[in-house]
């Protein structure tokens, strides 16, 4: 997985070298992590466990839809976190979902759009 820059907010300079998961779409989250290894879960998820409660609520400060660039970057770790974390605490680090249904075969309705936006589900397209 390539690493991109990212730029992070004020008290956030722990979090820049998590670029590789300053992802925009559920789409790419849930392929960052379906082709990352057990350990680069691991280590994404011990990294950034301590500074969730930070994350949310930096970003929380803002109406849903308008969060600034200067705070995207962490938003999306927050997201890859929520993407990664079930596989850390209930699957054993697997990256994918044990006994279950190809994941490929799961289309999520709003993958391809900017999370951020905070698009309703059956708004406009």
């Amino acid at each position: 997985m390539m690493t991109q820059q990212m730029s992070v907010p004020a008290g956030f300079e722990s979090l820049s070298g998590y670029g590789r998961w300053n992802l925009a779409t559920a789409d790419e989250r849930t392929r960052a992590r379906r082709e990352a290894s057990e350990e680069d879960l691991k280590a994404f998820y011990d990294g950034v466990l301590p500074h969730i409660e930070a994350i949310l609520d930096a970003c929380d400060v803002f109406p849903l839809g308008e969060l600034p660039e200067t705070h995207r970057g962490i938003f999306n770790i927050a997201l890859a976190m929520a993407e990664i974390a079930p596989h850390i605490e209930f699957y054993r680090g697997q990256v994918g979902v044990p006994y279950a249904f190809e994941e490929a075969r799961f289309v999520a309705v709003h993958g391809r759009d900017n999370t951020w936006q905070a698009l309703p589900p059956n708004g406009p397209r």
